[in-house]
């Protein structure tokens, strides 16, 4: 039956790929790969001898085209990134929308994801995340991304390559401010591993010292629930006053300046009185 299947790889280990995986990546007809030589170095650790297509950014809407063309004449495809999840900031994810708009079943084979891994052991809130992926390399559009940002109360997730590693926690620096808790997560899942919990402005100070290597991500805490200040009692009375001359009950206006302003609506209600 034709299919499109997802299926994930490994981020750096290669006994991360599940069994599933294994037997999928074998009973398929052909694997639309990223990068056939990284995924060649995949299949042959696991003995599998199946023939590719490359399938990238620069080519996916020709290659896209062919791949659906192939699955709805009966055959079936594995879509695999170099790394992780597939469709996950990669091309992957226009093939899975060719495929769903001509009726074609897809499967997704999970695996692992270097934006989950890395979220897991940051030590940051983990309830509640956004995954914003690379930066745009155009300074412009990086700073207009991490500004819209700014006041973002989830964690969230980045990529970034090493090369670029120390501008762009600058522009983190300058957007969210030196003292904001980050986590840089370099090399899972293999032998230089590394997890560095720390603040935006001591992984600056370490990658001054410290030349970035590998592929990492950035965990990046949300912004704090800010505080109001608390006027005085006496200025929330003076609010409270002009409110019950405009018509409103007593017992309505403590009601309100409570939820409003913190204090207690019995406390209101009396000094209103």
């Amino acid at each position: 039956m034709s299919q499109l299947f997802v299926v994930g790889t490994p981020i750096g280990n290669l006994q991360d790929l599940s069994p599933r995986a294994v037997q999928t990546l074998r009973t398929v007809d052909f694997i639309a790969a990223e990068d056939t030589r990284v995924t060649l170095k995949l299949l042959n650790h696991f003995e599998i001898k199946k023939p590719m297509v490359s399938y990238y950014e620069h080519n996916l809407h020709e290659k896209g085209e062919y791949i659906l063309s192939r699955i709805l004449s009966g055959e079936t495809c594995a879509v695999v990134s170099d790394a992780g999840m597939p469709c996950i900031s990669d091309p992957g994810e226009d093939l899975v929308r060719l495929c769903a708009a001509h009726g074609v079943t897809v499967t997704v084979v999970p695996g692992p994801s270097a934006a989950v891994s890395a979220l897991a052991v940051s030590g940051l809130v983990t309830s509640r995340f956004t995954f914003e992926g690379f930066l745009s390399t155009n300074k412009a559009s990086r700073m207009e991304h991490l500004s819209s940002l700014e006041n973002e109360r989830r964690t969230m997730i980045f990529y970034e390559a090493p090369h670029k590693l120390s501008a762009t926690l600058g522009d983190l620096k300058s957007v969210f401010g030196a003292d904001r808790p980050l986590s840089v997560c370099r090399e899972l899942t293999k032998i230089h591993e590394e997890i560095l919990r720390t603040t935006i402005g001591g992984a600056c100070e370490y990658f001054e010292q410290n030349t970035p290597k590998g592929e990492f991500v950035l965990i990046v805490s949300g912004q704090e629930k800010q505080e109001a200040a608390q006027l005085p009692l006496e200025e929330v009375c003076q609010i409270g006053r002009k409110m019950i001359l405009s018509g409103m009950r007593t017992t309505d206006v403590a009601k309100a300046l409570a939820k409003t302003y913190g204090y207690k609506k019995a406390e209101l209600y009396k000094s209103l009185l």
